[in-house]
């Protein structure tokens, strides 16, 4: 019974199941080598299934990470190819859901269209990815100018000056951060 005992009460004494010190807790429970060995080896195919199911992948990069982790490349390829040809996998998708998530996180087009080319897109996948892409680039400018730099940005040339160069590492092009700051080199 609980509190029969004045040891019930300690830290760390007891059968408190699951304690963090590991005292009381089923022994194969763990992440240890004793619960790995109960699981079977994953196929290329379930490790490439896993990844897709976190987020997408370009089939280029699905392969490398494939082959980083030891797998042999002639079966990750299979894999890669099967997951292709199933509709698991789809560098069109791949490719629209990048360019809404960096635009969103605030990135521009040019920065886009590089990280797409690194995926192995050939540079048609890249226009078409960029098209689907319904935003408008120089009122994101603005808006991320407005955000970090605050409203009267245009008013002062360091601070414009700042802004250009913030939204030029951030990927966006001339006519965007002309647009969000007002910021022409030659003034």
């Amino acid at each position: 019974m609980h509190g029969d005992s004045p040891d019930d009460d300690a830290p760390g004494i007891g059968s408190g199941a699951g304690d963090r010190d590991g005292i009381g807790a089923d022994p194969g429970a763990g992440p240890g080598p004793a619960r790995r060995r109960g699981r079977p080896e994953q196929t290329p195919l379930q490790r490439a299934l896993g990844l897709l199911a976190r987020r997408e992948h370009s089939r280029k990069e699905l392969s490398r990470k494939l082959t980083s982790r030891g797998l042999d490349a002639g079966q990750v390829e299979a894999a890669v190819g099967r997951l292709a040809g199933e509709g698991w996998q789809d560098d069109k998708r791949f490719a629209e859901s990048l360019v809404r998530g960096r635009a969103g996180s605030g990135y521009g087009p040019v920065r886009i269209r590089a990280e797409l080319v690194t995926h192995g897109l050939d540079r048609e996948a890249v226009a078409r990815a960029m098209e689907t892409y319904e935003g408008d680039w120089a009122e994101n400018a603005r808006e991320l100018v407005q955000r970090r730099f605050g409203p009267g940005v245009t008013e002062e040339l360091n601070l414009r000056r700042k802004a250009a160069d913030f939204l030029m590492r951030r990927g966006f092009d001339g006519a965007s951060v002309r647009a969000a700051t007002r910021f022409d080199p030659d003034d």
